[in-house]
């Protein structure tokens, strides 16, 4: 079967509030004991699975999840084990997971890649949860006289690392899971419950939460985005090409927002994130016409978002990278600690705000939305792309003539980078420099989202020689783009702390060497022929 639920972290400053709504006189108390299983070097782990055997009240359960058709879906089978022989496991420390009983399930297409006899021998216990569920169920007649029902699962205790108990990390989250009737229910009363309890949702499961304390590690590397996860094909209409691109982008978004509402200050997390925004900004703002379904109020609260992760990002970067980089060349320290303290809205703050997690529900109730009820369901994708794509592509073009015939009069032009490095919008539109980056940028992402579709298998080469030359000519600029925001920075900076003006100085050389090579790469870039 496939589960359908959304998780959520509970800020402690509403937690008293949410309680009073858990605790009702409906709701159940059930301690949760659970054993989770991997590999000792996690392979399951690896692959999106997670494996447990857990006390449910009196019954112990058996359980193997793996991921679903869906962001906020996931397989899931449960088999009833026999309390007796479990027991009998436990008292000679002996319990495992009997993997006989996946043959011919829905789950077996998730373990094809392992050889079930030789995942059991290589098995081990690798952490334990202690947790108390407090579930409740919500409930809704529709006019058919049937009911949408969901169960709220609040869940607080702790993982025990399975051979150090020592080792533990706290659980407090709560669940909402679609038992019956339509997925508008779920989000509709998710989005209630966040508005009123500031709820950030998070992808992070106990299973992962678990490799997380046996590895020593907070949270889970950043996500970059990945490409191959972008589910179409060839006849995809628009409207379900749209919500493919949107669910790519939100493979990136999601685990990346996670880590940073759960504590995350890595310089990774952040810059990730706000490029799985920018992509998702891009798509929505080029394929707008795919899906009537489209929420004009979701690219105003993204770009908002990006923006306040760019303000702190931008001083972050210098702080954790270009310092240690000027140091090592000789240059006096430069404290910026202070300047990060004085910025007000930290990203966590950001993406706690309630307009940022609304629109990521919306966003995912979008992709799990059925295309085929569209208007526009009998339009193929490929056939509208290529005009997408050569306008975006001629403005480029003609925005790059424009930049050399001005190239004289703008050379001190204040551009911020919006991808790589720092990676801040670009809103000087005055300046040919800044909408050519910007431009790049979209034209970029649009021909990643594209090119499954529209590259004919004889010229695979051609689109990606083509993608590589669009890559050089935007990180070319990107380069210029960043190093006249370092120069900025250091240049205020000066003003207060004099060991500033090395790194003034350095950047100001850099910015006065040749920048022909940016030619260059913007040259190959026009001069090559399209793949579409």
């Amino acid at each position: 079967m496939q589960e359908i639920e959304l998780k959520f972290l509970v800020p402690e400053s509403r937690l008293k509030g949410l309680m009073r709504q858990t605790h009702v006189k409906s709701s159940q108390v059930t301690q949760l004991a659970a054993h989770y299983y991997d590999t000792s070097d996690q392979q399951l782990a690896q692959a999106g699975i997670g494996l447990r055997i857990r006390k449910e009240g009196d019954t112990w359960v058996q359980t193997i999840k793996a991921s679903g058709d869906g962001i906020a879906a996931r397989l899931e089978h449960n088999a009833v084990l026999d309390n007796e022989q479990v027991q009998a496991m436990l008292d000679n420390n002996e319990l495992m997971p009997n993997l006989a009983i996946y043959q011919d399930t829905p789950i077996t297409a998730a373990l094809a890649d392992f050889k079930l006899k030789k995942l059991a021998k290589n098995l081990t216990r690798l952490y334990v949860t202690d947790v108390e569920r407090t579930t409740r169920l919500l409930t809704e007649s529709n006019e058919d006289e049937t009911n949408n029902c969901i169960e709220m699962a609040y869940d607080q205790g702790e993982i025990i690392h399975g051979t150090d108990d020592s080792l533990r990390k706290a659980i407090q989250e709560i669940e909402f899971e679609l038992v019956s009737g339509d997925l508008d229910f779920l989000f509709t009363t998710a989005k209630t419950w966040c508005k009123r309890y500031k709820l950030c949702l998070s992808t992070v499961t106990k299973a992962e939460n678990g490799s997380l304390l046996i590895n020593g590690q907070n949270h889970s590397p950043a996500v970059n985005a990945n490409l191959s996860q972008l589910q179409i094909d060839k006849d995809s209409s628009a409207p379900a090409f749209i919500r493919a691109v949107v669910h790519n982008c939100l493979l990136q978004i999601l685990p990346n927002s996670s880590a940073i509402v759960a504590g995350s200050i890595d310089d990774d997390h952040i810059l990730q994130l706000r490029i799985g925004i920018d992509r998702l900004r891009t798509a929505l703002k080029a394929f707008a016409d795919f899906s009537d379904e489209i929420n004009p109020e979701w690219l105003p609260i993204l770009k908002q978002t990006a923006t306040l992760l760019s303000d702190y990002y931008q001083l972050a970067y210098i702080n954790t990278q270009i310092e240690p980089e000027l140091q090592a060349c000789g240059a006096p320290a430069v404290d910026w600690t202070t300047d990060i303290e004085n910025i007000k809205i930290t990203p966590i703050n950001t993406l706690q705000a309630n307009d940022f997690q609304i629109t990521l529900l919306e966003l995912i109730a979008f992709t799990m939305s059925d295309p085929s009820i569209e208007p526009q369901t009998d339009q193929l994708a490929r056939d509208k792309l290529t005009k997408v794509l050569s306008k975006q592509y001629k403005k480029c073009l003609k925005t790059n003539k424009k930049s050399d015939e001005v190239s004289d009069e703008v050379s001190d032009t204040e551009l911020v980078s919006d991808d790589v490095d720092l990676n801040t919008d670009i809103v000087d539109n005055d300046q040919p420099e800044s909408d050519l980056l910007n431009q790049l940028r979209d034209l970029r992402y649009i021909s990643e989202f594209s090119a499954p579709l529209l590259s004919k298998k004889k010229a695979k080469k051609k689109t990606k020689r083509w993608l590589k030359r669009l890559i050089k000519a935007q990180k070319a600029l990107e380069q210029l783009n960043d190093d006249n925001q370092h120069q900025q920075f250091y240049e205020l900076k000066s003003t207060t702390d004099t060991n500033a003006l090395y790194g003034t100085g350095w950047f100001t050389a850099i910015l006065t060497v040749d920048q022909s090579h940016i030619d260059a790469r913007l040259a190959k870039f026009a001069d090559s022929s399209t793949f579409w």
